[in-house]
């Protein structure tokens, strides 16, 4: 069990509103604030080279973290600005030719859409939609109807930005593999929330961000990818840090997933990540799932029992997103309104979750997104406020 006073003590934000909008950019913990803010004065002090020379072994300890924590070895992560750009470094690496075939499934991310949708369009390839089954997860049964030899990449989403719900990434992965194809999870909504383990996953790569869950800084993610597959592929960006120049015309790419990374980054976020990671290690991955599961559903007990209030989730058991709507009100008026009382949460809105939201028919919902941090008291409070409206 969490100590809910001592978690609090490390968030100091949380104490003058109520935050539920950890599913779009988290507080970050006290430690991490520190590790961020002590690296740029001393950038300031002796200049960026030196005090990324400094930071040199706890630099590679970030992947090392992150190893630990997805249990994978730390050669098989690179470190990249952004889930985003984590995403889009793997899928624009796998080779795709004119036939192949892209599966997505029905709450696919925006970002990866479109990525996908402009590869289809360069290469020939098509991108196809996986159904759902009632629950709003994966149809791993239509799925395994679709597979052949020409799909060469599964993009599954492990826990959309929309909703709670969770797919069934291993029964995908197993399906995927049997015709040779390519699992990519988007893991941006579930590592730092929900147990990631890659290796009881089975999937092939793996993306991810440090400002959700995990409470670590802006322009920081990672990518992880099966070691096996990365010798395979060349990724469409490279400079001087994924590739070596090794000749007047040749280069040699990094032997492990660093071909993934560039040279420059936010030295200051990237250690504040890695304090962000083994603070969560330090909690406990199982304890903070239990936390986040306990809010978020005494969040929908609570939105379920007021009238003229709709929870939209899908899905059983259900992540920490919880996303609903107000009878006569815009979703973007209640944040509004809510935000006048220092509770914060967001919007997610049709076009972030195109094929799933059209299906249901709804153009935006609420979403609200409660942490470990949160306390009880603050999620009855969130209730009454709903209430009131």
């Amino acid at each position: 069990m969490l100590d809910l006073e001592g978690v609090r003590r490390d968030t100091p934000g949380c104490f003058d509103r109520v935050f539920l909008d950890s599913a779009g950019s988290s507080l970050p913990p006290t430690p991490v604030l520190d590790t961020v803010v002590a690296h740029l004065r001393r950038e300031a002090e002796v200049g960026g080279y030196v005090a990324a020379n400094e930071q040199f072994d706890a630099l590679s300890g970030v992947k090392t973290s992150i190893g630990r924590l997805l249990g994978v070895g730390p050669a098989s992560v690179a470190l990249t600005d952004s889930a985003s750009r984590a995403w889009t470094s793997f899928f624009y690496a796998v080779p795709l030719q004119p036939g192949d075939r892209i599966l997505i499934s029905r709450v696919e991310y925006a970002a990866n859409a479109v990525a996908a949708l402009q590869r289809a369009r360069a290469t020939g390839a098509t991108v196809e939609q996986i159904p759902s089954g009632p629950d709003g997860r994966v149809d791993v049964g239509a799925l395994g109807a679709m597979l052949d030899e020409r799909v060469k990449l599964v993009s599954l989403v492990h826990a959309p930005t929309n909703g709670g719900l969770i797919n069934p990434v291993r029964e995908v992965a197993d399906a995927a593999h049997a015709v040779g194809a390519l699992v990519l999870l988007d893991a941006c909504q579930s590592v730092g929330q929900l147990p990631v383990n890659v290796p009881e996953l089975d999937v092939d790569a793996l993306s991810a961000t440090g400002r959700k869950w995990l409470r670590g800084p802006r322009g920081t993610g990672f990518l992880y990818v099966r070691p096996r597959l990365i010798g395979e592929l060349e990724p469409a960006v490279l400079d001087l840090h994924s590739a070596r120049w090794s000749g007047t015309d040749e280069y040699e790419l990094s032997p492990d997933a660093t071909r993934f990374e560039l040279w420059e980054a936010d030295v200051a976020a990237r250690l504040g990540l890695g304090a962000a990671v083994d603070y969560l290690l330090d909690l406990g991955v199982d304890a903070v799932t239990e936390a986040i599961a306990y809010r978020a559903e005494h969040l929908r007990d609570g939105l379920g029992r007021i009238p003229g209030v709709e929870v939209r989730d899908l899905g059983n058991p259900r992540s920490g997103i919880v996303s609903f709507t107000v009878d006569g009100r815009e979703p973007t008026a209640v944040r509004d309104a809510l935000a006048g009382q220092s509770m914060t949460v967001t919007v997610s809105h049709r076009s972030s979750t195109l094929l799933d939201m059209t299906a249901r028919k709804l153009d935006a919902v609420v979403r609200a997104s409660p942490h470990y941090f949160v306390s009880p008291a603050d999620v009855d409070r969130f209730l009454a406020a709903v209430r009131n409206l």
